[in-house]
């Protein structure tokens, strides 16, 4: 065989583009005993497909060996199965009504002021911690822009117009 052909077939199996009758080639030359020095680290893999062709199992799986006790079985499983789902449902309607309904009464309670000065001071404070937390996000941004700067000038590419704060 031609060294340059097996070095052809051995890329195109490895890019899985061989037919059967390249691959049985493949086969025949890697058990052959004129293997090119370059190749020897393949042999192992063909060697390998020989022998894990020949072994064989000898153990029986029991799987559906008599399928009146298999249908007996699977009836089983679902009367099982169906008495679980409905103690699962019973308990989540139950836990929702004993759990639920008391966070809804303390739900509506919340964000209720009778004296308008009270209202507006929460109002106040609750925007004043949202400023905050803005500002924090635009000092970020604009480490980022900084940062983006620093590649360009590295880098001398175009400054992206819309990265402007």
């Amino acid at each position: 065989m031609e060294l340059s052909r097996i070095e052809r077939i051995v890329d195109k199996y490895f890019e899985g583009e061989t037919t059967i009758e390249e691959e049985k080639e493949l086969q025949n030359y890697f058990s052959s005993t004129e293997v090119a020095p370059h190749l020897l680290q393949y042999v192992s893999i063909f060697k390998h497909f020989e022998v894990t062709r020949k072994e064989h199992s000898n153990l029986e799986t029991p799987i559906f060996k008599n399928p009146k006790t298999q249908k007996r079985i699977g009836k089983n499983n679902f009367y099982w199965v169906s008495i679980a789902a409905s103690i699962v449902v019973v308990l989540g309607i139950g836990l929702f009504y004993m759990f639920g309904t008391e966070s809804s009464i303390k739900n509506n309670e919340l964000g209720t002021y009778d004296d308008p000065k009270q209202a507006f001071e929460a109002t106040q404070k609750a925007l004043n911690l949202l400023s905050n937390n803005v500002n924090v996000g635009i000092e970020s941004v604009q480490y980022i822009d900084e940062y983006q700067k620093t590649k360009n000038r590295i880098f001398r590419t175009v400054p992206n117009p819309t990265s402007e704060f």
